[in-house]
């Protein structure tokens, strides 16, 4: 057959097929014969319960009942997905799902397997195509609170084609998260699934631990840090073999290793975010994998220029070309004034930026301070606007504090470029509805912290001279054009001719180049698993509803 006579022919399928399932919908007309209703019926009494009956009845009809999945790594993409979704703990339909599927490889009819994988599929694909506008409640506490619609006309379509051409594997695959994480966090999933039969002892000893510090467990402290693979095992087994019960260097450098890879501070001494994490049971980190697995279908995955901000890694990575050209340390907002997850673009750097005060920020903390203290804001170079229209300045010391509390004070404040301001040196635009930007800070200090979490929202960056100078070049802006700027603490927004894309992620999981899994605390949050209703538990549920087609 011509290619030319086989698109045709796959067309032609496609519109019967889809115009009979839309008929079966608009009119209750049957499309199929009794007899094969109950062909797929006998396959529902096995699972027991197919969400998109009818649309599997004139799939099947279509195809002459002629098995689907004939494609052993179609079979494994569909399990490795859907398995993902199951562990994650964002759907209990997933769940049901994945243990059903399991179940019907079993099954000697090969119908169980087969059509509940297609009715698996259709869900998959549904759940796919709303991630985009619902993966921030889904992905990030509230889970799939819905009962998932029917795919639309298009998916369809493409399911149908591929399904016409034995093509099932790459169709699947093109519905899994794109990024190369994606199979190296699968991998992380199914090694530490295969230790979890092992003992995984928990190290409880109170108090900070430092190095020479007398271990009440030190078995234990040495078989954890040997199941995270932080320490070699035969110096475990020498350790414990010669009973050690101090810290001794060994044991501290692996602890620093242990540290590193959960975003701790490598100090080597034992605390509670430490024994937090080495206590944590496979289980545990196999749920975290999973649901930033599920995360990444949510992120852009376009690395040619963009600008991705992890905001519980407290890292920014600057992509240009497909490589990362900065990595640098950042501060983000406070459990209390979250840095929201967004996308957008940066269109100007601002050299020797001035500080209009949000007026939040004034209120709570900026007015508390300068009630105290008559020369705070002088000190610190701020400006009393009479408002951002107008900006006629207030003289200081007109202002009778004895009259004014911080939710009735009038006026804005600004404050002036330089060393001390706010914003440091460098502020970068990112018009967005959150009114978060990117900026320098005076405070260096704080990205020393491992925990870094300090700001009312917006962005602080470590090493922002690098990522201004970088994106001025980007532009064709040489630095001599806007060095004198610098020197004088002259304000000069320079805008940018090739605007770049932000995006605020919320990754607490991936693995590193090495090849090690990395965590980090869900400093929001989000990682809790969400409290579905009894009603959302209920999972097959006993009657059908909306998902008929």
């Amino acid at each position: 057959m011509s290619v030319m006579r086989s698109r045709f022919w796959t067309l032609v399928l496609v519109s019967i097929f889809i115009s009979s399932a839309t008929a079966v919908e608009l009119t209750g007309e049957k499309a199929v014969p009794v007899s094969d209703v109950a062909w797929i019926d006998d396959v529902e009494g096995e699972v027991g319960h197919l969400v998109h009956k009818k649309l599997l009845t004139s799939l099947y009809f279509r195809f002459s009942y002629q098995p689907l999945w004939i494609d052993g790594m179609a079979k494994d993409e569909l399990e490795t997905q859907v398995n993902v979704i199951s562990l994650s703990g964002i759907s209990t339909e997933f769940a049901w799902r994945a243990t059903v599927l399991r179940d019907a490889k079993m099954s000697a009819d090969w119908r169980v397997y087969d059509v509940f994988a297609t009715d698996t599929l259709l869900s998959l694909m549904s759940y796919n195509s709303l991630i985009a506008e619902r993966g921030r409640d889904w992905l990030f506490g509230k889970g799939v609170d819905i009962e998932l619609p029917l795919p639309d006309f298009q998916q369809v379509s493409q399911l149908v084609n591929a399904a016409s051409r034995n093509g099932l594997y790459p169709y699947i695959d093109s519905l899994r998260p794109q990024p190369k994480q994606y199979w190296a966090m699968v991998k992380a999933i199914i090694s530490l699934q295969e230790l979890e039969p092992l003992h995984w002892p928990t190290f409880q000893q109170k108090g900070l631990i430092k190095p020479k510090y007398r271990l009440n467990k030190s078995d234990a402290l040495i078989t954890s840090l040997m199941r995270h693979g932080v320490l070699d095992v035969s110096t475990a087994r020498r350790l414990i073999v010669n009973q050690t019960d101090r810290y001794v260097p060994e044991l501290v450098e692996a602890v620093r290793r242990f540290q590193t890879r959960h975003g701790l501070k490598s100090d080597g001494v034992i605390g509670s975010q430490t024994k937090k994490w080495l206590n944590k049971t496979p289980k545990d980190r196999v749920k975290l994998i999973a649901l930033n697995i599920e995360r990444m279908r949510y992120w852009p995955v376009k690395t040619h220029q963009v600008i991705f901000v992890n905001i519980p890694g407290y890292e920014l990575d600057l992509w240009m070309d497909d490589k990362v050209v900065l990595n640098s340390k950042v501060i983000v907002g406070r459990p209390s004034r979250k840095t929201p997850i967004f996308n957008a673009h940066v269109n100007s750097v601002v050299l020797n930026p001035h500080w209009n005060v949000p007026i939040k920020i004034m209120r709570k903390d900026i007015l508390p301070k300068a009630s105290r203290d008559s020369n705070y804001l002088t000190e610190n170079r701020y400006r009393v606007l009479n408002s951002w229209v107008k900006s006629t300045e207030i003289p200081v010391e007109d202002i009778d504090w004895t009259t004014f509390k911080p939710h009735t004070f009038p006026y804005r404040l600004q404050q002036a470029p330089g060393k001390q301001n706010a914003l440091g040196l460098y502020k970068f635009n990112i018009p967005n509805n959150n009114a978060i930007y990117l900026h320098d800070t005076p405070a260096k200090s704080l990205f020393d912290e491992g925990r870094r979490a300090f700001s009312s929202g917006c962005v602080r960056v470590e090493q922002a001279q690098v990522l201004a100078e970088l994106l001025l070049h980007r532009s064709g802006l040489e630095k001599r054009r806007y060095a004198k700027y610098k020197k004088t603490f002259t304000t000069k927004q320079v805008s940018l001719k090739e605007r770049i894309d932000v995006h605020a992620i919320y990754q607490t999981a991936w693995v590193n180049a090495q090849g090690n899994v990395e965590y980090r605390d869900d400093v929001y949050q989000y990682d809790i698993a969400p409290e579905f209703e009894r009603t959302q538990l209920d999972w097959p549920p006993t009657l059908l509803t909306k998902n008929q087609l």
